[in-house]
């Protein structure tokens, strides 16, 4: 083999051992999307904590369970006591802003309630009924000429017995946390949250709970 040909083989050696260098470089590298490793999902991303949070199933029974409802959040949260054991987004009326009025306005209703009754056969999935319209409703009602006074004391005699309320009033009724989705407000005035959760806020608290409802 001439001098020549040798130089042309080894330089031909060279370049090959460098692409397959290249090759492997390449190969070792995270695949990209959107400028960022696509397996590098962060820490705090809202996927991450859910995921963790759902890896420790709740002690049932609850002690002390009492449901809070941030309207302005989007969120409810259950706790045992002072201790908040599950933050869980919601949806809202679809008017989701003030008080509940009147029956078809579209607002979920602020104050204080109780869970009065439990619905395993919901078209929403699984239900929890709440104790609107509560005694102030009534008083404002009454006041404002929206019901009669037998109405009121209907009201307020079934919420005295830890009962649920009349929810045939101009007032109003049927106001339940549910299933369905919690991605958007869009009922007539319940909260509404993700099927996975309902079930598990369903089997956790017991009738008689109470639910504070804030702005």
């Amino acid at each position: 083999m001439s001098h020549a040909a040798k130089l042309g083989l080894l330089s031909g050696f060279v370049i090959l051992a460098a692409s397959l260098v290249a090759v492997r470089h390449l190969k070792e590298q995270p695949e990209m999307s959107g400028g960022r490793p696509n397996s590098a999902e962060p820490e705090s991303s809202p996927s991450r904590a859910r995921a963790g949070e759902r890896r420790e199933p709740l002690v049932k029974p609850i002690a002390t369970p009492k449901i809070v409802v941030h309207k302005a959040k989007r969120q409810l949260r259950l706790y045992s006591g002072d201790r908040a054991l599950r933050t869980y987004p919601a949806g809202l009326g679809f008017q989701p802003v003030g008080d509940k009025q009147r029956e078809g306005d579209g607002r979920t209703p602020e104050g204080t309630f109780y869970i009065c009754n439990k619905n395993r056969d919901s078209k929403y999935y699984l239900s929890l009924g709440l104790s609107y319209p509560n005694t102030e409703d009534a008083a404002r009602g009454l006041r404002e000429g929206l019901i009669t006074q037998e109405q009121h004391d209907r009201i307020v005699g079934a919420i005295e017995r830890r009962e649920q309320p009349p929810w045939d009033t101009p007032l109003g009724g049927e106001i339940f946390i549910h299933g369905n989705g919690a991605k958007r407000d869009w009922t007539w005035g319940c909260v509404a949250l993700e099927d996975e959760d309902i079930r598990e806020l369903f089997e956790a608290v017991p009738l008689g709970t109470p639910v504070v409802i804030h702005p």
